[in-house]
């Protein structure tokens, strides 16, 4: 997929110090919104992330051969989170990030589509993901791409914190023959 001159591919190991900076990049405008603890935590939890195994598909945005963006499918709650009592089984998208100064060019909604498509060619019936009210340009752009909350799919944290459950339906009820119309 391509916007502009932005290309959304498949990510290469050798794009893994790129991948960290954008992460780190984007992810930094929340440090100040979290407790010392809980940002100590998230770091450790992107820097896990970076060659995490059970990530299915590593997404990049690149324009000129600079990493400006990247997302991951996983496809469970499981392998996404460790958390197989979510019952999620299929994909979940995470982490979707745009260096700051990338946003506002559309590439977050380009990752966002590339892993909807994805997940369309896997035979998934719904793309999932995990937010917070702290991210809220992020949950207009879920919402604004048709993602729904899905509130018995969150996830509750031990300081009682909630991460938002959101889902995409990607395949349409067919139609009944002679049903109503």
């Amino acid at each position: 997929m391509t916007i502009g001159q932005v290309v959304i591919r498949d990510a290469e190991h050798s794009d893994t110090d790129a991948v960290r900076a954008v992460l780190e990049d984007a992810y930094a405008e929340y440090e100040q919104l979290m407790s010392k603890e809980r940002w100590e935590a998230y770091k450790v939890s992107i820097a896990n992330s970076l060659t995490d195994p059970n990530v299915k598909v590593r997404l990049v945005a690149e324009e000129g051969g600079v990493i400006l963006g990247s997302v991951y499918l996983y496809d469970t709650s499981d392998a996404a989170y460790g958390l197989p009592e979510l019952n999620i089984h299929g994909p979940i998208m995470r982490l979707l990030a745009v260096t700051r100064r990338a946003r506002g060019r559309g590439i977050a909604a380009a990752l966002a589509a590339e892993s909807i498509e994805r997940s369309r060619a896997w035979g998934a019936s719904h793309l999932h993901l995990h937010t917070s009210d702290m991210m809220q340009s992020a949950v207009r752009l879920y919402e604004r791409l048709g993602f729904e909350r899905t509130e018995e799919k969150d996830i509750v944290k031990g300081d009682s914190s909630i991460v938002k459950s959101y889902r995409l339906q990607l395949l349409k009820a067919e139609r009944s023959i002679g049903g109503n119309r």
